[in-house]
């Protein structure tokens, strides 16, 4: 998409929501000279309020580096990003992250990790703490404030840094890979658990992965990104209502559909990225293609 062709853009909801992301011909690389790597070039998005997004694409193409840029850890090169009109300039108190590595403090116990970002911004607001103990009951851990992260599960770990975030109140949710390295069991419950918790706030959040059942179980919206360098390459609607369940991907009709459009998009790009890398043989992206055809 060059800078004159407008943004893609996801369907508005309700403006009294905030978290509205605009995303305008964003570049940005690692690197200088000859060495220099552009990851992003040319990216333009918008994402509604209120609405949760599910980033996806091939691996490496720059999902993690845009979520930092959107969070303002590091300036674009060229463009930028704003957040209900206001143009991002470095971290806020509006966009929280959770990262795909654990991120709590091993020498606190679960209740000061859930209030650690309030205590970092000096609130004292007991209504504040009170909602972190709501939280914490709301995902199952009211019975564990007094343990450390060592002494818990790795499913409760993250759901403890979701708290973490959610209780700052952040406009944008933002979550790379959250539940990556979790076993099967617990990665569905915490699927089911961050769709409630989406639900019961309705905050704008975007969720960076790269499995497509996990897009189809929570998104408003599918964002297929292409490979490097990343740009937008098609938005696709999840017009199914929530809960929806494992068995759904299986039965239901309508997010099978859903399903092979977002396979045929993904795995598309996934083969220019194989084709591009000197790394890989023909063959193998050869293999890739009639992968792609027999979805068709």
């Amino acid at each position: 998409m060059s800078k004159t062709q407008k943004s893609t853009t996801l369907n508005r909801s309700d403006m009294s929501v905030d978290g509205e992301i605009e995303i305008v011909a964003l570049t940005h690389g690692f690197g200088k000279g000859p060495t220099r790597s552009v990851v992003i070039s040319d990216c333009n998005l918008r994402l509604a309020p209120g609405k949760l997004s599910v980033m996806i694409g091939p691996s490496g193409c720059g999902k993690s580096t845009l979520a930092k840029l959107i969070a303002g850890y590091f300036p674009p090169d060229e463009g930028r990003v704003s957040i209900d009109g206001r143009h991002v300039t470095g971290p806020g108190k509006d966009r929280l992250m959770v990262f795909q590595e654990s991120a709590l403090f091993p020498w606190m116990v679960t209740e000061e990790n859930a209030i650690f970002g309030l205590r970092a911004s000096g609130s004292t607001d007991k209504a504040d703490q009170h909602r972190a103990g709501d939280l914490l009951e709301r995902v199952g851990l009211a019975h564990f404030v007094k343990k450390f992260p060592g002494a818990l599960s790795g499913g409760m770990q993250r759901r403890l840094e979701m708290v973490r975030a959610l209780v700052n109140d952040p406009a944008l949710f933002i979550l790379d890979e959250p539940f990556r390295g979790l076993d099967a069991m617990t990665r569905t419950l915490m699927q089911e658990h961050f769709a409630q918790m989406f639900e019961q706030g309705r905050r704008t959040a975007l969720f960076i992965t790269t499995d497509i059942d996990e897009a189809l179980l929570l998104a408003d919206q599918i964002i297929i990104m292409s490979h490097s360098p990343m740009r937008v390459t098609k938005i696709i609607p999840v017009d199914v209502p929530r809960p929806r369940t494992m068995a759904d991907l299986f039965t239901n009709e309508h997010i099978n559909e859903i399903k092979s459009e977002v396979m045929k998009v993904l795995y598309a790009e996934v083969i220019k990225a194989f084709k591009g890398s000197s790394r890989v043989e023909g063959s193998a992206a050869t293999s890739l293609q009639q992968r792609v055809g027999s979805t068709q």
